[in-house]
């Protein structure tokens, strides 16, 4: 437990330190990303929409604006893909290199969100969740993720949560390291090039989970008949 703690201690750490990197530096790219996307297109600069994030919280995520204006509603699971004709001509390279999530570390530098972790859904999406889905929101909504990383847009929405809910139960240093190494290869290849080609295999790990409980009970059964 105190090895946890002082791992989420580190992971915030972390969190602040390449969130200021990746800012500051590189500040005039991001204004300079600001005006290619306000002169190309009409819209705000800016896309904000309200999120849960750790235990339910509500905030405004980030992002620099993809779509034309208006194209903000979407259909529970249902990703955007790269040939959405909502999307404008500099969004399309915006989305495909990740930098339309550039303005997401302002959340993680206000402690919203994390470098790492389950990606903030739409509020309208907690209905729909059961005990183990909620999971997910036991840690900060990160940039990228475990999902984001094995697939992504073309994982399916329950596959989603799994790899969400297993990165929540096993989070460790080791893992986001692993992860954000994992994205840069996402931002050079893209995700086409890691479907199917995971991290971790959740489905296998929760089979093993079953299995070790089902023993358990057995042992149990048998110690109360000896008994």
């Amino acid at each position: 437990m105190k090895e946890k703690k002082n791992q989420k201690i580190t992971k915030r750490f972390f969190d602040i330190v390449i969130s200021l990197f990746i800012l500051v530096p590189f500040l005039p790219l991001w204004l300079l990303v600001a005006i290619i996307i306000k002169t190309t297109s009409p819209g705000p600069i800016f896309f904000l929409q309200e999120r849960p994030g750790l235990h339910k919280k509500i905030f405004k995520v980030y992002k620099f604006r993809t779509m034309r204006p208006g194209s903000g509603k979407m259909i529970k699971g249902q990703e955007v893909m790269r040939d959405d004709n909502r999307i404008t001509k500099i969004g399309k390279f915006l989305r495909r290199s990740k930098i339309d999530e550039i303005p997401q570390v302002l959340n993680v530098l206000k402690g919203e969100m994390s470098l790492v972790g389950p990606r903030p859904e739409r509020i309208a999406s907690l209905k729909d969740y059961t005990d183990e889905i909620s999971k997910r929101l036991n840690m900060r909504p990160g940039l990228t993720g475990l999902a984001q990383v094995s697939g992504n847009i073309y994982l399916t929405l329950q596959d989603r949560y799994k790899f969400d809910v297993y990165y929540v139960e096993n989070f460790s240093m080791v893992l986001d390291v692993k992860i954000i190494l994992r994205t840069i290869g996402v931002v050079l290849f893209g995700e086409d090039r890691y479907v199917d080609k995971y991290l971790v295999d959740v489905n296998k790990s929760n089979n093993e989970v079953a299995a070790t409980n089902e023993e358990t009970v057995s042992n149990e059964k048998d110690t109360y008949n000896r008994g």
